[in-house]
């Protein structure tokens, strides 16, 4: 025992004798970066996106592609094209077709999602009469409410009311 604590204080025999300001390779890597040396760069985030958000091609970039693409004569030149633009041969059928179709009006982006309905011009003018006539029936109802109340007061304390010529015929 003694000895191998006596090798671990003075080191072994074959080591070499280090000064103080000398370090072993292992505290070399760890401490800071040599100067001059760049730093390794930092790892890609492995984080995905929340949601891949849809690529949008102009009517004007579908067309140049499409030019480009019919100049191409040469084997090959088709297939590199479409990696250069990042886009599938599908993308030049499909835009063929819109072109052949109607120009650029084939070629304009178009609304996603369910066709509005169309709305009747006196559906607005409608649901306008039909809330002011609410307004008003709630309106004349206080108003009834009000005049029995009246009426019943003037009752039980004996004040005569004038009879009306309209109130006979309800």
């Amino acid at each position: 025992m003694a000895s191998s604590k006596k090798r671990q204080n003075e080191g072994y025999a074959g080591d070499p004798k280090r000064s103080s300001g000398e370090r072993s390779e292992t505290e070399r890597s760890e401490g800071a970066p040599a100067e001059g040396v760049p730093e390794s760069p930092s790892p890609p985030d492995p984080e995905v996106p929340e949601k891949a958000r849809r690529r949008r091609y102009t009517a004007e970039y579908k067309l140049r592609v499409l030019q480009e693409a019919d100049a191409c004569r040469e084997s090959g030149e088709i297939g590199a094209l479409l990696r250069r633009e990042g886009i599938y041969s599908s993308h030049l059928i499909t835009w063929r077709r819109q072109r052949d179709e109607g120009a650029l009006s084939g070629l304009k982006p178009k609304k996603r999602g369910r066709k509005a309905k169309e709305q009747n011009p006196l559906a607005r003018q409608l649901a306008a009469v039909e809330r002011e006539n609410r307004r008003l029936k709630k309106r004349l109802e206080e108003a009834e409410i009000i005049i029995e109340f009246q009426k019943k007061v003037a009752e039980v304390l004996g004040i005569p009311l004038k009879k009306e010529e309209n109130e006979g015929s309800e």
